[in-house]
């Protein structure tokens, strides 16, 4: 297997794998065990990126994370991203990216990881809420303080990620936003219309979430629903909504080239996402360390230009 490349996360000096490890069962699905295979095979595939979320897992995710690097991982071998914004009071979910709310998280999230500074902080949501002004602040300052080397956004609409950018980049001294991680895959282009033609613009690397359409574009749910999936577990409506006759051609059409190529659909539909236009590296999360060297493995692979066309023409209904 080929190392994993390294890219630069839009147009700043932050160097990324182009693959990253998303950890959002980490802590929940995913045990301690399992969880130090999959950082084993990462890193071993010459993956840095590894992404996490001040909520993910109750918090859980972060500290294991912070664990295992404890163990004996070498700090300058990884690049630490995590989010805040989203929360639980009361047993309800809420969005809060107020300045105290975001710095609060950012102090708890570096003491789970047990790190001074993480590489990338994300604003996780969009909050109406609070102005942009006051949670773009917050970057600022945890760039100044030393808790946050670079920042960015996540799941933020074109025309909000342009205005944050721009805001950024027209004072001297605000931190600017080098990043932005949203939903991007074969079954949900709906970036392609403002959010990626901002990024490239702007100069913000796409980190795709969900590259693999929560993985119905693996193939697995074409004859039924397999019991150890999402489908089949209290997520079953965030897979269902992919499970439609559109969603079946385009599975069909991944899993059509994969069979031409001698690849799995899990490689077709990975691989296409990565190379797209300001695609810096697609967040993949994984039950298993099985599975995760299943993605790993498509490093070495390039789609045929013209199985790159087929692929968008079959999926262009998802723009």
């Amino acid at each position: 297997m080929c190392l994993v490349q390294q890219r630069s996360l839009g147009r700043s000096g932050l160097l990324v794998s182009r693959l990253g490890l998303g950890l959002m069962t980490w802590g929940n699905q995913t045990d301690e065990h399992e969880a130090r295979e999959q950082l084993t095979a990462f890193l071993d595939a010459g993956g840095t990126l590894l992404d996490t979320a001040h909520t993910y897992a109750g918090g859980a995710s972060e500290e294991l994370l912070g664990k295992l690097l404890a163990g004996g991982v070498p700090r300058s071998d990884v690049v630490l991203a995590t989010k805040a914004g989203v929360g639980t009071r009361r047993g309800a979910r809420v969005m809060d990216t107020s300045r105290g709310y975001l710095l609060s998280c950012l102090d708890l999230s570096l003491k789970r990881l047990g790190v001074d500074s993480v590489d990338l902080w994300q604003v996780h949501v969009w909050s109406d809420g609070t102005p942009v002004e006051e949670t773009l602040s917050a970057l600022d300052t945890a760039v100044s303080t030393g808790r946050a080397a670079y920042v960015g956004v996540s799941n933020w609409s074109g025309w909000r990620t342009a205005q944050a950018a721009t805001w950024q980049r027209a004072v001297p001294g605000r931190a600017p936003l080098v990043s932005t991680q949203v939903e991007y895959s074969l079954l949900n282009r709906g970036i392609e219309h403002e959010v990626a033609p901002a990024s490239i613009e702007l100069g913000l690397g796409i980190l795709p979430w969900s590259p693999l359409g929560r993985g119905v574009l693996t193939g697995k749910y074409r004859t039924g629903t397999p019991a150890d999936s999402r489908g089949a577990s209290d997520m079953s409506q965030w897979v269902d909504s992919y499970r439609d006759e559109s969603s079946s051609a385009i599975v069909e059409a991944v899993v059509k080239a994969a069979d031409g190529l001698g690849w799995k659909p899990l490689e077709v539909a990975l691989a296409w996402v990565r190379d797209q236009p300001g695609v810096t590296a697609p967040i993949v999360g994984a039950r298993t360390s099985a599975q995760l060297r299943q993605a790993l493995a498509v490093e070495d692979k390039t789609l045929p230009p013209e199985l790159m066309d087929a692929l968008d023409d079959v999926s262009a209904e998802r723009r």
